[in-house]
């Protein structure tokens, strides 16, 4: 077994066992490292990241589901808006930002903002809130389908993006993780094949990158189920601040690097 695949199944594992709590697969930070550190080129960058989360997502799942609270209607509603959008940001992603740099911009400017308000509300809360009730369904279904399609471009599938903007409307994190890691791997199953069909239409590298994505994948199949099985007892917060520093780091890099 070569660096490359060892180093995607150790950094698959560690990403997935420290978001999966909180409802976000760890695509959405393990795609700076493969254009980083493995040098995946782009736009195939993307549906190697889609198929990590294909190969990962039911290690979570099948805990959450094991404990009770996967058949939530919130999930089919987050599932049911991103699946459509999706497949148009993979369209987007193969003819209109295959360029490398207008990737990195992209990357820069959903982390850094992200990470961000994640480190704000977590280290500035502006008053304590009880728990929100949900959104009508028209809008969901609205806000899924713009996630889909900006996660079809990102290949991070639209859940990591659904699981921040939820939880900070103030909706439980219990309630969030199940469904936004739902929605992130039936729309990365969409995604994947999406991307497999554009590959017979277009002459960019679109195809993923097997031997890595599937190292990866594997990593984050016993990551995510041990994360979700240690969610119950993690701090909060701290997983909180974790992932707001993370991605508000990477964003600072990776703008650098585009200017």
């Amino acid at each position: 077994m070569d660096g490359t695949v060892l180093g995607g199944l150790a950094g698959g594992l560690l990403i997935a066992t420290v978001t999966a709590p909180v409802g976000v697969s760890g695509a959405v930070f393990l795609l700076p490292v493969q254009l980083s550190l493995f040098s995946v080129p782009s736009p195939a960058v993307t549906p190697t990241n889609l198929l990590f989360n294909v190969v990962a997502g039911p290690g979570a799942l099948w805990r959450y589901r094991r404990n009770g609270i996967l058949g939530d209607p919130l999930a089919r509603r987050l599932v049911t808006g991103t699946l459509p959008g999706v497949v148009v940001g993979a369209v987007l992603r193969v003819f209109a930002v295959p360029g490398p740099a207008v990737f990195r911009l992209l990357i820069a400017l959903f982390l850094l903002p992200l990470g961000l308000w994640l480190c704000a509300r977590t280290l500035f809360p502006a008053r304590r809130r009880r728990t929100a009730p949900e959104p009508p369904p028209h809008t969901l279904t609205l806000l899924a389908l713009v996630v889909g399609a900006v996660g079809g471009v990102y290949g991070i599938g639209g859940g990591s993006l659904l699981g921040p903007i939820l939880v900070g409307r103030g909706l439980p994190v219990q309630r969030v993780a199940p469904a936004a890691l739902a929605a992130t791997f039936t729309t990365s199953v969409v995604g994947a094949a999406a991307f497999a069909g554009l590959s017979l239409m277009s002459s960019a590298d679109v195809a993923p990158d097997w031997p890595l994505g599937l190292a990866c994948g594997t990593g984050g199949l016993i990551g995510g189920y041990l994360g979700a099985r240690l969610q119950p007892h993690l701090p909060e917060t701290a997983l909180r601040l974790l992932l707001g520093t993370l991605a508000a780091a990477l964003g600072t890099l990776y703008a650098a690097q585009t200017l």
